[in-house]
């Protein structure tokens, strides 16, 4: 397959007319092989415009790579400048973190699924894409150990975000997600004043809840 022409395709029918403006951004998703990081078997899915998926029906939660046009998005509403240390929550098969290694200094990508973190490793090295320190926990309690951070970019939907990964951000930092599953969300950005964090949401979209991100269930009696 021409995946260089799907590519460009890609960006000039996804992402540019989505108000994506910032020319880092589309120059990495120009430049980045989007078909290496998913797995053979939907490759020749990797360019079309939706999610992508990573795993396999019955194989666990559904994991799958964000739309490029969603993506893109959620990455500009970060405001990651080339100092910026960045957290990648749910990084999936890598994509997103050899995106943001591209605007960042330095990017920690998250992954609870052991099988797409080996995946992730695998293709960073051969695509030569540094700056990523890969590691594995649960989603919803990011990683402190690296932080406090200057962006949080969560790579899924989740149902509540808490305290304690917010406070994983710098005084001034910013964290994007989408807040509610499919098909009708929002992407939300909160920011750091302080001890104080403000939301607002910027744009719509809609992803599969990240393992771990789901609201506590009451039960009725």
């Amino acid at each position: 397959m021409d995946y260089a022409t799907q590519r460009k395709n890609m960006v000039e029918s996804q992402v540019r007319p989505s108000d994506v403006t910032d020319r880092r951004i589309i120059r990495a998703m120009l430049e980045l092989p989007r078909e290496a990081f998913v797995p053979e078997r939907f490759r020749a899915l990797a360019y079309m415009d939706g999610p992508v998926p990573l795993t396999s029906a019955g194989s666990g939660p559904r994991r799958a790579l964000l739309p490029a046009r969603t993506l893109a998005k959620i990455v500009q509403a970060a405001e990651i400048d080339p100092t910026a240390i960045v957290l990648d929550i749910g990084a999936g098969a890598g994509y997103g973190a050899a995106l943001l290694a591209r605007l960042a200094e330095s990017v920690v990508a998250l992954e609870a699924d052991a099988g797409l973190l080996n995946a992730a490793r695998t293709t960073l090295a051969r695509e030569g894409v540094d700056k990523v320190t890969l590691v594995e926990g649960e989603l919803a309690q990011g990683w402190p150990n690296e932080g406090p951070y200057d962006a949080i970019v969560i790579e899924g939907a989740v149902e509540a975000v808490t305290p304690e990964l917010l406070d994983q951000l710098k005084d001034g930092g910013r964290l994007v997600a989408i807040v509610g599953d499919r098909p009708a969300g929002r992407a939300t950005v909160w920011r750091r004043d302080g001890s104080t964090f403000a939301a607002a949401a910027v744009f719509d979209a809609s992803a599969e809840i990240l393992p771990g991100f789901e609201k506590a269930r009451a039960f009725a009696f």
